[in-house]
């Protein structure tokens, strides 16, 4: 079977926590998980499906590759609380442990992006999943999200092509697929959009929909997207 000419990278699947930041962890696991993208790593493991998938293990409350690098807010690449408002460390973090994260689990992620952005790549999607009502920490504070959001940062693909895959989701999932609300596209799409077309997909995990069905229901929306570009 071909592969599907997608770039798939999964950035906030992760759990664990790097030694580097053990000593000054405050968080249980239960708030590691809560703080990431719970479901991603079983939706989105459709490595076999694609021409290149790219993930982390670690967990978002540590690092976070879908921020800018110098971005040291409270919701940043090395985060002080998450996204509920919850402290992640006894004391701030020093600024040689900050590099250390960066060098070693920040960088090789996006080189990895950069360095698989070749010609048979048509597109890459950044695949998250996002809690059913905004949290504390983020752009729609107590706000009730859309079952699927999908975003281009207002121009970092094809704009027929991502009309089109909002129409792949809409048929697949049996919803109306928000456009840049809540989310509007991260630093990953914007950044790496330089390189190769790029978009973001938020799934809600509100549990109405079972984790196996959003995993088919991405798989056929990628499968028609791709079919029905190459067609024309």
């Amino acid at each position: 079977m071909n592969k599907l000419p997608l770039l798939i990278s999964v950035p906030h699947a992760g759990l664990t926590i790097p030694p580097e930041v053990e000593p000054f962890n405050l968080l249980t696991s239960d708030q590691i998980i809560a703080d990431g993208d719970e479901g991603a790593r079983e939706i989105y493991a459709i490595e076999e499906l694609v021409s290149e998938f790219v993930t982390t293990d670690i967990a978002r409350a540590f690092i976070d590759m879908n921020r800018k690098e110098n971005d040291f807010s409270v919701d940043g690449v090395v985060k002080t609380h998450t996204c509920w408002n919850v402290h992640v460390y006894k004391s701030p973090l020093p600024p040689a442990v900050i590099n250390q994260l960066l060098d070693r689990y920040y960088f090789p992620y996006h080189t990895q992006l950069t360095k698989l952005a070749g010609k048979d790549i048509m597109l890459a999607i950044d695949c998250h999943t996002m809690a059913s009502s905004g949290p504390p920490v983020g752009p729609d504070a107590k706000s009730a999200r859309p079952m699927v959001c999908l975003s281009n940062a207002d121009g970092t693909c094809p704009e027929e092509w991502f009309y089109l895959l909002a129409d792949c989701l809409s048929e697949a999932f049996g919803c109306e697929v928000s456009l840049n609300k809540p989310f509007k596209g991260g630093y990953i799409t914007r950044h790496h959009s330089r390189e190769i077309p790029w978009l973001q997909l938020e799934l809600s995990r509100d549990p109405s929909l079972s984790i196996e069905y959003k995993k088919n229901a991405v798989i056929s929306a990628l499968r028609e997207w791709c079919k029905m570009v190459t067609k024309s």
